[in-house]
This record gives structure tokens, sequence and C-alpha cells, in this order.
């Protein structure tokens, strides 16, 4: 399941629904609609409770706990400690393959 997870992470990266970075991700969430944001064991504590404060005010889903490895290696790099999803499908698509039951 975590194998498809990852493929399916680089399968959004290629599509083009994808943001890589702190940066990126912060301007998403005030500019755009970001139903998903995956972050890595790794990120500090400022980025994490930042991030949380804005998924509780706009209703954005957040996965913890990813090597940032892992992620990095997903998307064709070496790592990378937080990526946004920018598309709702393919948001709810990784949810379901990470096993949650949530609806974005």
């Amino acid at each position: 399941m975590v194998n498809k997870f990852y493929n399916f992470l680089g399968l959004v990266k290629r599509s083009g629904n994808l943001i890589e970075g702190y940066n990126r991700c912060d301007e998403a969430i005030k500019y755009k609609k970001l139903p998903l944001i995956l972050m890595s064991k790794d990120v500090s504590d400022n980025t994490k409770k930042k991030f949380l404060n804005y998924s509780s005010k706009s209703a954005i889903k957040i996965l913890e706990g990813f090597e940032k490895e892992d992620l990095g290696r997903a998307i064709g790099r070496a790592e990378i400690k937080i990526v946004g999803i920018l598309d709702g499908n393919m948001a709810k698509k990784l949810l379901e393959l990470y096993g949650c039951q949530d609806e974005v």
C-alpha cells in the first residue's frame, strides 16, 4: 500500500498538481485552494504549528510523519519536507491510498 501511495504521489508531480516547499505551500494556501499537505517528521515545530493552524481555519487535510527522503524520492528529489496537492481528486486518492477514510 505504501508503494502505491508514493507511486501515485509521483504521478501527481508529473501532472503538475504538486507544489514543493514551505514558501510555495504557504503562498498557495493564501491564494488558491489547497486540499492536502504532506509533511515530513523533520519540519520545525513552528512550521508544523503554522500549517496545522491553516488546516483548522481552511479545512485543509494534513498528513504527517513521512521520512523526508521518501517524499523526495517519490517526486524525483533527494529530500523534501513539505508538499502540497492542488487537485482535490488526486488529494482524495492519496488519502484513500494512505488509509484515511476522510473526504477532501
